[in-house]
């Protein structure tokens, strides 16, 4: 993809769950119910919070100290039956589309890179109406999980695009990392599953409290 003097990022990436997607307390009410389903003490809102962005696997067995390894596939098992009663009460943040179709007019590539599953991010582009508004998508069941920054890699190097060129955009500590890991900028924004005091020690350029907000930064500033 050639450079454009006109852009300071060709390609830019966005997580999904907390970001483009109101998604948090829906996340946190499901994994919550999961644990308690296979015998483990519910975990606080913070705790369940904090592990949204990462691949499945390890979000649960991180929030679920308690339970034995033998009864991951279980719990897994009990977190995808939560989450599928409630797929259709998730809605994108209000504003997103628009935000999308504006960086699209501009020549920028845009990408997901994501904890969900492949066949749970194929489920919500379909469900959404976003289906082509992305040039590539990565999730944790097909490559490394967050924060290690292999999903940035593939990006660029299925767009052409050098890590200079490239912006990673996510609600959580895990999405930050991994840009800094991949050696590309990050915003962070304070709307989804984390506390925005966290990021600061990662860099991002900037922290938006709203779509609009982000929308804005990125038109001056992308």
């Amino acid at each position: 993809m050639p450079e454009s003097p006109d852009r300071r990022f060709d390609l830019i990436a966005f997580d999904w769950d907390g970001t483009l997607f109101d998604s948090t307390a829906i996340i946190v009410r499901c994994i919550q119910s999961a644990v308690v389903d296979v015998g483990g003490a519910r975990p606080g809102d913070r705790e369940a919070a904090w592990v949204i962005g990462l691949g499945l696997a390890e979000a649960l067995a991180r929030v679920a100290p308690d339970v034995a390894p033998d009864r991951y596939v279980e719990l897994g098992a009990r977190y995808r039956f939560h989450y599928t009663r409630h797929q259709d009460d998730l809605v994108l943040f209000e504003g997103v589309l628009e935000m999308l179709d504006a960086l699209r007019g501009r020549g920028h590539r845009l990408a997901v890179a994501t904890g969900k599953s492949r066949k749970g991010l194929n489920a919500a582009l379909a469900s959404t109406a976003l289906q082509g508004r992305f040039d590539g998508s990565r999730t944790a069941d097909e490559t490394a999980g967050k924060p290690h920054p292999r999903m940035l890699f593939e990006l660029m190097e299925a767009h052409g695009v050098s890590a200079e060129r490239t912006l990673m955009i996510g609600d959580t500590t895990h999405d930050l990392q991994m840009a800094r890991n991949a050696g590309c900028a990050s915003v962070g924004v304070s709307y989804g599953a984390h506390a925005p005091d966290a990021f600061n020690a990662l860099g991002p350029l900037f922290v938006a409290h709203s779509v609009s907000g982000l929308r804005d930064w990125l038109a001056e500033n992308a």
